[in-house]
């Protein structure tokens, strides 16, 4: 075992970069700042970690194991190329766009947890066999630096990409909440069958019609949602720009907001579910409606939305403030 020794140093090592990458900062980054030259280094210390991942596998892969001195060089080499990695993306400054490099950094520390987990795997593996879990574990850093090459170069593809997301993660929500209010349709009937609970005599398992004709107008809401992503991704993909720290912080501004849109839309769901609370199902209806309302208003004001996109803008507002003041008429008795 005392030849892994170094490999157990070189662990501490990594955790720490982590802890700094998920806790810190980057500085106000180089001056000059070239983004092409930043892909350019990200992509080589990607790769050069990928090829160090693959060289420490093999080398505990099969007997003899590495001499404490190969196994020194060897825990060196991963080091260094993981200190490449999150000093090339601490290049990144802030005026690039919060939003990619978030996406960048969350990229970074993938490269460096697989890395960790791949030390932990050869440091707990029984001496000189090829596990299963080490396997995994290097395909798991393989993966993770191939990622590099599907980053968004530049803020507004990062929104695009971050909106893209949340717009599929609603679309599947108003799809399951459509499918759950189908009329004459048991919500729980999938889960909880006859046969194994007996007679299902409780209403609290079931919609009432107060509650569905409440629920129209929440569905509402959800669809006006999936439509306002749906049309601020096609805004910034047609008009955004990442060519000023304006433009850039108009993207990111937008991009902040629109990732509340998925939460709340999930937070409304849920209590659509019976037994109905109405005040519960208002409160959430409201915060949905006020983060749509933020959404539309930010986009208006924004580069994305020239004159010729100000006419869904006005329609969705009109949209979120008629249903939500439906929601209000709903549950007026309940306040």
């Amino acid at each position: 075992m005392e030849a892994r020794e170094p490999l157990r140093d070189v662990r501490g090592a990594l955790r720490a970069v982590l802890a700094r990458l998920r806790e810190g900062e980057p500085s106000e980054g180089r001056e000059p700042f070239e983004l092409p030259r930043f892909w350019d280094a990200l992509g080589q210390t990607f790769q050069v970690t990928s090829q160090e991942a693959t060289k420490l596998s093999l080398a505990f892969s099969r007997p003899p194991l590495p001499s404490a001195e190969n196994c020194r060089k060897l825990s060196e080499d991963v080091q260094n190329a993981i200190l490449a990695v999150a000093t090339v993306y601490y290049w990144l400054p802030k005026g690039q766009g919060t939003t990619l490099r978030k996406m960048v950094r969350d990229a970074t520390t993938e490269v460096v947890e697989g890395m960790i987990q791949l030390t932990d795997t050869i440091l707990n593996a029984p001496v000189e066999s090829l596990s299963q879990e080490q396997l995994i574990s290097t395909g798991g850093v393989w993966e993770a630096c191939e990622q590099v090459s599907n980053l968004p170069r530049d803020n507004q593809a990062a929104v695009v990409s971050a909106l893209a997301a949340s717009l599929g993660v609603v679309k599947d929500a108003v799809e399951e909440m459509e499918h759950a209010l189908v009329e004459g349709q048991d919500p729980y009937g999938d889960i909880m069958e006859d046969e194994e609970l007996g007679f299902r005599g409780n209403r609290d398992t079931y919609w009432s019609e107060a509650d569905r004709r409440l629920l129209s107008s929440c569905m509402g809401l959800m669809k006006a949602s999936k439509a306002c992503l749906k049309k601020v991704l096609a805004a910034v993909k047609a008009h955004g720009k990442a060519d000023s720290p304006e433009h850039i912080a108009q993207l990111d501004d937008l991009a902040d907001i629109a990732n509340e849109i998925s939460p709340s839309v999930d937070e409304l769901a849920l209590s659509m579910y019976p037994p109905v609370n109405p005040l519960a199902v208002r409160l959430n209806a409201a915060k949905l409606a006020s983060v749509l309302t933020k959404v539309l208003e930010i986009a208006k004001t924004s580069h994305v939305c020239p004159p010729s996109e100000e006419g869904w803008v006005q329609f969705l507002t009109g949209a979120v403030d008629h249903n939500m003041n439906k929601v209000k008429n709903f549950t007026q008795g309940q306040l």
